[in-house]
């Protein structure tokens, strides 16, 4: 149990320092630990709900850097997880997760990260306001996908542009299809129909890296 004097130095330390995401990691790395010390289960507790108030807060107003992957409805977190850490290996620019996408702010996605949710941003919106702040900033926006344009991604420059990776169970949607410019593919034997999406992530992430 934790004191009632300590819960009212935990209230005013978390009032003065909440004003910063970074707090908000913390409590995530705290709880991904499993640390079972009371003083820091409450604390974590206690700022659950301010940390989700404040990752809401990163509104996606305008794309900074041309290297982005798009996460279309992706519910794995280990698989996020494993995609955010991947994109800052190769220096991508941030994440945008669509289209109910799952909690990157679970202790499982913040796990796989391996540090990454430090140092990388992550944005959730919808494709619509994806799609238009890749238009407002001319990031061509391709698709994992295949479709009569489908393109051999070693074929397509992928130096400055967004790359959708679909769901595992379903794809890339087409709503999604529907605003790329053009989809690309990862050429493999006929035998194999795809590959999991954080492989199918890496590969794109190592073309748009591997002319640097």
């Amino acid at each position: 149990e934790v004191e009632p004097d300590e819960k009212v130095i935990l209230h005013e330390l978390l009032h003065l320092i909440h004003r910063d995401v970074a707090w908000g990691l913390v409590i995530c790395f705290f709880r991904c630990l499993h640390w079972c010390n009371p003083l820091l289960w409450y604390c974590a507790d206690l700022a659950g709900n301010d940390l989700e108030s404040l990752c809401d807060q990163r509104v996606l107003e305008r794309l900074e850097g041309g290297r982005w992957l798009v996460l279309d409805g992706l519910q794995d977190p280990g698989n996020v997880g494993t995609i955010w850490r991947t994109a800052d290996a190769f220096g991508a620019d941030g994440l945008i997760l669509c289209g109910g996408c799952t909690d990157p702010w679970s202790p499982k996605t913040v796990r796989a990260t391996m540090g990454a949710v430090f140092r990388l941003p992550v944005y959730e919106c919808s494709l619509e306001e994806a799609a238009e702040r890749m238009a407002q900033a001319g990031v061509p926006l391709y698709a994992a996908a295949l479709r009569e344009d489908t393109a051999d991604v070693r074929d397509v420059s992928l130096d400055r542009a967004a790359v959708v990776i679909g769901s595992e169970g379903r794809g890339v949607s087409q709503e999604a299809l529907e605003r790329c410019w053009k989809t690309v593919k990862i050429p493999m034997r006929d035998r194999c129909e795809s590959l999991n999406a954080a492989v199918a992530a890496s590969v794109a992430l190592w073309e748009m890296a591997r002319n640097d």
